[in-house]
């Protein structure tokens, strides 16, 4: 199982439906948000950090669609405020 470091330094499990609902909810169809999920999956290694996996993921959102990775990093501004 590959863990993640958080940003206060906790790790906790990879967990692809977490990247799935944020990938939906930023305007990626269901089908390429599973499929970025299982991307990131398989190229991620134990101790990545929750900003590498960030990174990796708007890469792809914005591959595809650029509003989507705008609609991601917004949320996260006005939601989470967080730095992007």
């Amino acid at each position: 199982m590959v863990m993640i470091k958080k940003r206060d330094g906790r790790k906790e499990p990879f967990v692809p439906e977490k990247i799935i609902v944020s990938a939906i909810k930023s305007g990626a169809p269901p089908d390429f948000a599973r499929s970025i999920a299982q991307d990131i999956e398989r190229s991620t290694k134990d101790g990545a950090t929750t900003q590498e996996v960030k990174a990796k993921v708007l890469s792809l959102l914005k591959s595809k669609n650029p509003e989507w990775e705008r609609n991601w990093m917004v949320y996260d501004t006005a939601v989470k405020k967080r730095v992007n």
